[in-house]
């Protein structure tokens, strides 16, 4: 017989969104940006766990709302999901960014681009949004980015936010995490 504080502990999906043409060949994506051809077949055929697909969440991004649909999935648009605001650097690929302005952002990552979001703000954020439903007692899917995802698991595991630089998450890569007291990382990667 499971134990009360196990029913009632949250687990959550951090599924980051599918692939887009910056994601492909490297650049600052803007919220507008679609899913590639790739990235829609892809996330049509990304398996999810029936239990994850009751309440999830998603980026307003077109991307990760794109996923969504691509995966047959109904959605609340949540705005701490979000990816990060790139500022001037939005839309734009690594190649068009002054290689001494990349290497200062890659120095320290929590300054954040030229008019854009830090890493900081953005870790805060969506800190505030996990503490909001870590005891929400069910499972939970969100659909995100690679940076708010970095920026989940520095909040949850008390990272630095240059160390979660280290950590690649492709697209359509889940994390998971389970709340119970405190938040657990359980699994990061593509699993069923």
């Amino acid at each position: 017989m499971p134990r009360m504080e196990d029913r009632l502990s949250t687990s959550l999906i951090l599924l980051c969104a599918a692939s887009t043409s910056s994601a492909r060949t490297g650049g600052f994506p803007a919220p507008d940006e679609p899913l590639d051809e790739a990235g829609r077949r892809a996330a049509a055929g990304c398996p999810l766990p029936e239990r994850f697909r009751v309440t999830v969440m998603a980026s307003p991004s077109r991307a990760a709302l794109e996923t969504a649909s691509a995966m047959g999935l109904s959605v609340h648009e949540e705005k701490a999901l979000m990816d990060v605001d790139h500022g001037l650097w939005s839309g734009r690929a690594f190649s068009e960014i002054a290689p001494e302005a990349l290497a200062i952002w890659l120095a320290d990552p929590s300054s954040g681009a030229p008019g854009g979001e830090s890493l900081a703000a953005a870790r805060h954020r969506v800190g505030v949004w996990l503490d909001g439903i870590a005891t929400a007692g069910k499972p939970v899917c969100a659909i995100t980015h690679a940076t708010m995802i970095r920026a989940a698991l520095a909040h949850t595991l008390d990272l630095t936010l240059p160390a979660t630089l280290r950590i690649d998450i492709a697209p359509l890569s889940r994390v998971l995490l389970s709340f119970n007291r405190f938040w657990r990382l359980q699994a990061i990667g593509p699993f069923d």
